[in-house]
């Protein structure tokens, strides 16, 4: 049972809903689940505290969403979604992630040809059946097939946002057995890589067995692959391996360098310690031939390394991507922290759609909340008005009331700021769709593509660059529009992006969200080796999800970047000073 589990099965009902054409439930239920998969406590623990009375100060959860979590909490699982698959058997929840997908979509494909699952959608697709449905077309089809292609090929990953949360819950759990003296999860997720295939952890403790019975008995494992005196491996309901191995004391420092990986870091390290006459294992770094042979180093990484001849490696680093030439010479970056996050710029406060729980208001109380000193408010413009997006007159409107939070502020002896920017489209041509006198009003710009994501590379190219060549455009939001597990990046030139950016003194977003995480960290290094500043935004459309900015961090960690490099570290004076 977890929050993230249950948010799927709220999703899952929302398609279902809005497949029956239901008018307002879909979006009720899109949002309750966007409140429980960036909640900071576990769902069950809330519950716990106060039962359905309590899941109602969930902003989005009324008394029915309330009782439908309390129905997962009790018995797993929501008998509303089991009806709905009863009705209408598709497998909604992979056939809406094919780009070019819809609930909609979907609900035609299954009455005119029977798609179920994406193996039918495949098939109708290869047989140029849906091309010739109206509301589809051969470029229609085309995409479906180039979008299965691409799940296809990340099948068996999770994001690092699911599995993350799941192995710290999971940890939490192991961490109170008696004996137990340290745990860590390794592999891709303490590398923070965008997805994993499965947790694995290693652990110190004077009784293995007692971790093993724990281990398998756990809530949610669906089947025990192999167990043993050390190492245990399950497999877990929500699909993915976990696997934990009790490691000696003296060895705990070299397993965990070993299972961090990645591979090719290994196999380097292990090349350096052969150069020394030394041997590198997940048992130790040893020195001598067999008969003599004995441990120099092994209680903790550190020691690994410094014997080596290297500055301990972040783990985020780990890839063999340059970083152990640059610890052999002692230069490694200061990497960034979430601590050195000093605002957000890229919030969203749904503005002029009522008084949500998303609005400004609670916005900057949770903004305070997480030790910033400011806060930006970047609504989306006129052109997306699926997402509410805003006009010119209501910008207007929206600074009067970011104007009083300020002055309110000012009386109360407060050095909080709150920003007014926006996130405007750039249209097909690279013009933004709001006037640049209302633009230049504003105290930052945040532009970002939201459609024709099929762009020619070169077309592609020349739009974003005209954008950032706009005077007002300070911030390019998730620049190469890939959404993860879903669509690939847009065909875009990025040397000439960066190029552009330098000359324009235009900032690249970091977008923190972990279905995005755009950015990636191959082109954060080559943004901070071109001179080309970054910031780090959630891009939060509920308050929780402010809490979104770790996994920005960790990406910028990936990508070497430092404090200096990410324009709100700043403090807000001269992060303004840097905008055009």
């Amino acid at each position: 049972m977890s929050n993230q589990e249950l948010a799927k099965i709220f999703y899952e009902i929302a398609d279902y809903l809005e497949m029956e054409g239901a008018a307002f439930k879909p979006q009720a239920h899109r949002k309750a689940a966007a409140m429980i998969e960036s909640l900071k406590g576990d769902i069950g623990a809330i519950y716990q505290k106060g039962g359905v009375e309590v899941l109602k100060e969930i902003p989005g959860v009324g008394e029915g969403l309330a009782k439908k979590i309390e129905e997962y909490i009790k018995t797993g699982k929501i008998r509303e979604l089991a009806r709905f698959k009863k009705k209408m058997p598709v497998d909604l929840d992979n056939i809406v992630r094919v780009e070019g997908m819809g609930v909609k979509k979907a609900k035609i494909l299954y009455e005119k040809l029977g798609v179920k699952n994406l193996k039918d959608l495949e098939k109708a697709a290869k047989a140029h059946k849906i091309a010739p449905l109206f509301g589809f077309g051969e470029k229609t089809e085309k995409n479906i097939l180039e979008g299965i292609e691409f799940l296809k090929r990340d099948k068996g990953r999770f994001l690092l946002g699911e599995i993350l949360p799941r192995a710290a819950e999971i940890g939490e759990k192991l961490k109170k057995i008696k004996g137990l003296e340290k745990l860590e999860a390794c592999g891709s997720i303490r590398r923070r890589k965008e997805t994993a295939g499965d947790i694995d952890f290693l652990a110190v403790s004077d009784n293995p067995e007692k971790v093993m019975d724990f281990f398998v008995n756990l809530p949610d494992v669906a089947k025990v692959w192999g167990r043993g005196k050390t190492k245990t491996s399950v497999r877990m309901e929500e699909g993915y391996d976990m696997d934990i191995r009790v490691v000696p004391k003296k060895s705990y420092g070299a397993a965990l360098q070993y299972f961090t990986g990645s591979k090719e870091h290994n196999i380097i390290l292990r090349k350096i310690a052969i150069g020394k006459g030394l041997k590198l294992s997940e048992y130790g770094l040893f020195k001598g031939g067999s008969a003599s042979r004995r441990m120099i180093a092994g209680k903790n990484e550190e020691e690994i390394y410094e014997k080596l001849g290297l500055q301990w490696i972040p783990p985020e680093l780990r890839e063999n991507q340059g970083e152990i030439e640059v610890s052999l010479a002692g230069k490694l970056p200061k990497l960034i922290e979430l601590k050195d996050i000093k605002g957000d710029l890229h919030c969203h406060s749904h503005w002029g759609v009522g008084n949500g729980p998303e609005g400004i208001e609670n916005l900057v109380k949770e903004a305070i909340e997480l030790g910033y000193e400011y806060i930006g408010i970047s609504d989306h413009t006129k052109f997306l008005a699926i997402e509410h997006g805003i006009n010119e007159k209501q910008l207007a409107e929206q600074k009067k009331e970011i104007d009083k939070i300020n002055k309110r502020f000012i009386v109360q002896g407060l050095s909080f700021k709150v920003f007014q920017g926006c996130e405007a489209n750039i249209m097909a041509d690279g013009s933004i769709d709001i006037s640049d006198e209302a633009l230049a009003k504003l105290d930052y710009v945040i532009a970002g593509v939201h459609s024709q994501m099929k762009m020619p590379k070169e077309k592609m190219t020349q739009r974003i660059i005209k954008a950032m060549e706009n005077p007002n455009v300070d911030i390019i939001s998730h620049p190469t529009g890939r959404i993860l597990k879903q669509r690939d990046e847009y065909e875009i030139d990025f040397a000439k992006i960066l190029k552009a950016a330098k000359e324009t003194g235009t900032i690249l977003e970091i977008n923190a969200n972990p279905y995005r995480l755009d950015l990636n960290d191959k082109n954060i290094k080559k943004a901070k080796e071109a001179g080309v500043k970054m910031a780090i935004n959630a891009d939060a459309h509920h308050p929780e999800q402010m809490r979104f900015m770790e996994y920005g961090v960790f990406q910028a960690r990936r990508g070497w970047a430092e404090k200096k490099d990410v324009i709100n570290c700043w403090p807000a004076e001269k992060m303004l000073n840097m905008l055009k």
